[in-house]
């Protein structure tokens, strides 16, 4: 029988406190995600305040910049005035001289639904087929594609319209003949299709285009460039498939996308690297990000006084985050440091300088666990010379050579695509050819390696290449 009894033992384990939490969580954040956590804090925590530059001007001081700014802007405005009178005068009421072109950009914020719906407004229809064009088009996505079945369509028109689907279909059929072409389509093959309605019908490939909407196995075989095997089922010569394969590739898979395109992502780097004096240089970037500081005024208030628990939970909260940003910038600059140490290749020659490199060989010289040095990479962005990359972008796999050196992927990738560029269009290097090349140089990789490289990189077979060269 088992009695219930008391031992004492001795351990050690890691414990996650709030403040490594917090630590880590910022680590992970990419600047522009920072910069929001960062003003919540500032709008949630009276601890908490930026640090902002001034210049204290002294009262009589003041008057006077006052007075000479006042002055400066009048004459400024007088200048404008003066200057705009005297080009009008020159250039006439009714000058032929073209205005002053200014690229602007287009706030007006008009999407798909809306240029549709105008359209039907626009277009000769009663006020059932409005009706009706009105249910179908809030059906259709921001890509232009009627993405709900008719079924749901009536019920959203409800028992007073009492719409059958022939009289549905008769109105989408409408709708797709509307501007952008191609919108209103329930598959990639029909929008493609109501493309083609809208081109001469003396277009060259035109009617072997159709036949390539008609079956998405076709499509694949494009973006596959199967070609042999494309022409075989469609029993076209080369010319007439070439002449349609362009054709159906100069369509718009998105047809939405032409109205309202989507908003573009940017992205902001966190680091920057250039050269100063033969030396590389690495600077956090941290112009976005307001410098924190502890709000003395607050903190000095409640010293000394148990009445303020909460303030004092915010003032240790406010003291954490500080520190954990202090934490995030100068892990993020060891990190960025030791990439550019050992990527000065990279920097100098490009991909082919690229040198092979693991998370280990990081943590390992910066004294910091790999999951750490997992986190600062992260979608994070370097801002070099020779363009934006990711952290990430500097780890690759490594890859032996014939003087038992050491070559990354990368480098490997660029040398193919060297190669490739410089061949014999009508003579394409084949996979074999290109890692007997590669041994030339010392690299040892073989065909299958090549081909899965070449395949990454989107570039097609020798043969296709060959293919591709003659047309």
């Amino acid at each position: 029988m088992l009695k219930p009894s008391l031992q004492l033992r001795i351990g050690q384990t890691l414990t996650m406190t709030p403040q490594l939490q917090q630590a880590i969580r910022l680590l992970q954040l990419p600047v522009m995600d920072l910069q929001t956590k960062i003003q919540e804090a500032l709008e949630s925590n009276v601890m908490l305040e930026s640090i902002e530059e001034y210049v204290d001007v002294k009262p009589d001081q003041k008057s006077k910049t006052d007075d000479k700014t006042s002055v400066e802007e009048r004459q400024l405005d007088d200048a404008w005035r003066e200057n705009r009178v005297t080009a009008s005068a020159e250039r006439g009421g009714n000058s032929a001289q073209p205005p002053i072109s200014q690229d602007i950009e287009d706030t007006s914020g008009q999407t798909l639904n809306d240029y549709l719906l105008w359209q039907a407004e626009m277009d000769d229809l009663s006020d059932r087929e409005r009706a009706i064009a009105g249910a179908l088009i809030d059906a259709i996505d921001e890509d232009g594609y009627f993405i709900d079945d008719f079924a749901t369509i009536r019920t959203t028109l409800g028992d007073d319209l009492a719409v059958s689907e022939e009289e549905l279909e008769a109105v989408l059929l409408k709708v797709q003949r509307y501007d952008p072409a191609g919108v209103g389509a329930r598959s990639l093959c029909e929008s493609l299709r109501l493309q083609l309605h809208q081109l001469s019908p003396d277009t060259a490939g035109l009617e072997i285009a159709y036949y390539i909407t008609e079956d998405q196995d076709l499509l694949r075989l494009i973006a596959d460039n199967q070609f042999t095997t494309l022409r075989r089922r469609l029993s076209c010569d080369d010319d007439g498939l070439a002449e349609a394969v362009a054709l159906v590739r100069s369509l718009h898979p998105r047809p939405g996308n032409a109205v309202s395109p989507r908003a573009a992502d940017y992205v902001v780097p966190d680091v920057y690297v250039r050269k100063v004096d033969d030396r590389w240089i690495v600077e956090v970037n941290s112009a976005l990000l307001p410098s924190l500081r502890i709000n003395k005024s607050y903190a000095g208030a409640i010293r000394g006084d148990s009445d303020h628990s909460i303030l004092r939970t915010q003032l240790q909260e406010a003291r954490w985050l500080v520190r954990s940003l202090e934490i995030r910038n100068e892990t993020l600059y060891k990190v960025a440091c030791c990439i550019v140490d050992r990527q000065q290749e990279f920097l100098e020659r490009g991909e082919e300088g690229m040198t092979p490199m693991v998370l280990r060989d990081v943590a390992e010289a910066i004294e910091m666990h790999e999951s750490t040095v997992s986190r600062v990479t992260t979608n994070k962005y370097m801002h070099t010379p020779r363009g934006i990359f990711e952290l990430r972008y500097f780890f690759s796999s490594h890859v032996g050579t014939v003087d038992g050196e050491e070559k990354s992927s990368i480098a490997i990738r660029a040398m193919i695509k060297k190669l490739i560029a410089a061949e014999d269009p009508a003579k394409p290097l084949s996979d074999n050819k290109i890692a007997k090349k590669l041994l030339e140089d010392g690299v040892t990789v073989a065909r299958r390696t090549v081909a899965k490289y070449r395949e990454a990189m989107n570039i097609p077979s020798s043969s296709e290449r060959k293919r591709l060269a003659i047309r």
